[in-house]
Order: C-alpha cells, then structure tokens, then sequence
C-alpha cells in the first residue's frame, strides 16, 4: 500500500502552529489544503466528507465557483471603502436579507440591516441596539441557559454557559438567564429593568436543542406584553439551515431583531444585524460603526451566496436532505436518537455504544476514517453539510460513522 506524503509545503505546518499562534484550538489534528463540494483534502492528498461546514458556514459547500468568480470579480473592481460611502453590493444583500427575514412573517413594512463583520459581532451590535432603543433603566437582557451568543465580553455575558464565564469575571452586568424552552421560568427573572430578550431558535453549541414553537410564541407573547424587544440570534440557523429561511419562521412570530453571519459569507467573514424600521431608528450617526463591516468584497460574496441559496430552494434542500440523513443515522447501531432541525442535526450515541468513549473521541476517530464532525456534549455528535450534498455523499458519511462505532463498541482501534 502506498503511503501518502505530506507536501513539502506543508509538512511543518502543525509543528510551526504551536510557536507562531496562541492555543485557543489547541494544535489542529491536521492541515487541510484544498475544498471542493462537500469533500475537503489535507497536505497529504487524502479526502474527507466535511459534514461540519466549517460549523455550519460553507452551506453552499467548498470553492463554489459562483462565489469564487464574484470574489474574483470584485477583487479586481473595488475592494475597499469606508462605510462613509456607498456601494452596489451591500445596498444590494441588505435588501435580499429584508426580504428573506420578512418572507416568513407577514410584515409588510421593510426593516433596516446594519453590517458586521461576524457573528459575534452582529450579537454586540444588537444588544447595543437594544439599549439604545430603551435609554437608561431598561438594559437587562435576558437569555436561555446552555445558549451560546459570543465571545466578546458582552456576548459572553449573554452566553448561558457559567463555565465560560468564570476565567473573564467579572463580566458586563445585566445579563441573567432561565431555562430552555420554559416561559413560565423567563417570565420568572423579567423584571422593569428588562429591555430584550435573546433567543437561539435552535440552541447550537449548547447541544441543537430545538426550541419548542409554543415556547418562542410564549416568548413573542411577553415581549408584545411588556414591551420588550425580542432578538433572534440565526447567526448558525439563519438562511435555510432549519428548513426555513429562518429558524424563527417555524413559529410564525415576528422577530424586532435579527443576527445572521456564517452561511452568509459562505467563507467570508460578514455579519449583519436586522430590525424593524421603529427599533433601527434609535441608532443614529456616531452610536455604532466597524471600519470592515459590509465592504464590497464580502458584500459581492454575500450577494452571490444569497442569489445562489434563492435559486436552488436552500430551505427546501436543508427539509429534503435533512430528513434523508436522520433515516440514515437512526439505522446506525449505536445511535440512541437524531435531533435537530433540517441540515442540523446532533446524534445521541448509547453509552454502551460509546464504550467508555466520549463523543469528542468518536469525532476524532471519524477525522481518521475520513469524516468532519464535531462533539457538542460529552454524548452527542453534531451534523451539518452543506445543502449541495449528494444523497450518496450522505450515505458515505453514514457508513464511516457506522464503522467507527462498531469499531469503537468492540474495542477495537478506530
């Protein structure tokens, strides 16, 4: 058997990361060169299924040649202004979001987008949006436990991860929390103080936990009742992920505002907040700005990405393949239950499956055969390919999971 041979290129890159970066990842398993599709390949040649997308980014899948021409295209054409001007692309992705947010919830009269560079990001923003729309007295913010929001100081905040928070205390004040899908426990800590609350419609770091629709039409209901503003957090949901093209859509509320980012790039750092009309008109100039956010280059990739996800029906792909891949995983022994909404999706794996194994150590052992997954609890595997996946790449997927537990419940080495 021939063994494959890491590009000279390559070959130190692993060992080079432990000196010249600082350790938040840890030093990576492997160096991945090139993408195309749902299929990726490291230094060595060797090919594997991204079922991750990069965590739920690469939705239309690796170097879609669509984006890589606007890219291109732009590139050459204008890179960069400040936001101090106008341009075509953002003018252009700020209008298709509106849409697309709207197209879900009856609202006839066009909201306002203001551009960030990533999700966190867009997080920040709202939550300052918030503040501003209330004034002094209404900035409490309440958020679910298990959520995930952020790493900047106030996101982290808002985050329901109290593990998280411990090393960066103290943190920003007027954030507190209450139990997932449970109305009667946020309507518990909501006191006058309290100006928004923030939601995932599908908690993802936190396990893809799904929010039950009559718990976010409970929310939408205190909200209209006490006058608090209701902030969507899609920045892993948004633009079809779920099924819909926004995971609140399922529920058939309106939203005040809305945080996107990952898939909207397809790669491209960009972020984008959106709110009514009433509630984005507390920022005015000066209260909020980035040098970046929404330039024409990650603009032109945006406009592309969101033109391409109209064309092929995204939110109808993430239905179809989702409910495809949940069949297939529920046959794999070992696998307890599928969770999730459309292409994101987790696996519960059987203690007895796991074999004293944590699901960290299956996703490992899946990188080894060939397959991109993560952990999201010490049990649960989390799933979500790019909507351009093939029902045979999906089965392939499978199948070396498949191999990989059974491995893993005879004891063997995966």
């Amino acid at each position: 058997m021939t063994v494959a041979t890491p590009d000279p290129k390559f070959r130190d890159s692993r060992e080079r990361w432990a000196d010249a970066l600082m350790g938040n990842y840890g030093v990576p398993p492997l160096t991945f060169v090139r993408g195309s599709g749902t299929e990726l390949f490291d230094d060595t040649g060797k090919r594997y299924l991204d079922f991750l997308c990069g965590l739920a980014v690469t939705g239309l899948g690796h170097a879609h040649p669509r984006v890589a021409a606007a890219l291109t295209e732009q590139a050459s054409t204008l890179l960069h202004v400040s936001n101090l001007f106008v341009t075509e692309p953002q003018l252009e992705v700020a209008e298709r979001l509106d849409a697309l947010v709207r197209s879900g919830t009856g609202q006839a009269t066009p909201g306002r987008v203001l551009f960030q560079n990533s999700g966190a990001e867009a997080n920040e923003a709202a939550l300052k949006l918030a503040r501003k729309y209330h004034g002094r007295g209404r900035h409490g913010v309440v958020a679910a436990f298990r959520s995930f929001h952020g790493r900047t100081l106030a996101t982290l905040a808002a985050t329901g991860q109290p593990e998280k928070h411990e090393p960066f205390q103290p943190l920003p004040e007027g954030f507190r929390h209450a139990a997932w899908n449970d109305v009667a426990a946020f309507e518990a800590v909501l006191d006058p103080s309290v100006g928004a609350i923030l939601l995932e419609p599908l908690q993802g770091e936190g396990g893809v936990n799904p929010a039950d629709v009559d718990f976010l039409r409970g929310i939408r209901r205190l909200c209209d009742e006490r006058g608090i503003l209701l902030i969507m957090d899609e920045i892993q949901t948004g633009l079809g992920r779920t099924g819909e093209w926004f995971g609140f859509h399922h529920a058939g509320i309106t939203a005040d505002i809305v945080t996107v980012a990952k898939a909207l790039g397809n790669g491209v750092p960009i972020g984008a907040v959106w709110a009514t009309a009433d509630v984005a008109s507390a920022f005015g100039p000066g209260d909020h700005g980035s040098t970046f956010a929404g330039q024409p280059l990650a603009a032109a990739a945006a406009r592309e990405v969101l033109q391409v996800m109209v064309e092929i029906d995204v939110p109808l792909l993430a239905r179809e393949r989702g409910a495809e891949l949940t069949v297939l995983l529920e046959a794999v022994p070992g696998v307890a239950d599928v969770r999730g909404l459309g292409l994101l999706l987790a696996a519960e794996l059987r203690p007895e499956a796991l074999n004293g194994r944590t699901a960290a150590e299956v996703a490992r052992a899946c990188l080894e055969a060939g397959l991109v997954v993560n952990a999201v609890t010490p049990t649960a595997l989390r799933l979500a390919p790019p909507f351009t996946v093939s029902g045979e790449e999906l089965v392939e997927g499978v199948e070396i999971l498949a191999g990989v537990m059974a491995a893993g419940s005879a004891g063997e080495d995966s």
